[in-house]
């Protein structure tokens, strides 16, 4: 599992550098909700209230969620402080991702 968590994290740094995402609860909320996020990652940290508003809102407009990491290590990842929430913008790199979490 930690492997994969580290393939994911770098994926998402790659993102990151590629502008390809966004971060904090305010500007994933809007690309999900304008349908250019391709994929959402919610720290396994997060508060259970934070978990339930993505995965409802996810679950509406069907953009794929997962739960993993710790806020920090997902700030880390991007170059950033501690991050609950990011989306992943480009549809190959959230297809890349996905592939690395739903290979078990």
């Amino acid at each position: 599992m930690r492997l994969v968590q580290n393939k994911v994290l770098s994926l998402l740094g790659l993102a990151t550098k590629a502008r390809k995402s966004v971060s904090g609860e305010f500007s994933v909320e809007k690309a999900v909700k304008e349908g250019r996020a391709q994929l959402v990652i919610v720290a396994g940290d997060a508060s259970d209230n934070t978990k339930k508003q993505f995965r409802n809102m996810c679950a509406y407009y069907r953009v794929p969620i997962y739960f993993l990491c710790s806020k920090a290590e997902i700030g880390h990842a991007m170059g950033l402080e501690m991050r609950a929430s990011v989306a992943v913008l480009d549809s190959g790199l959230a297809k890349a991702i996905e592939k690395q979490l739903t290979k078990q």
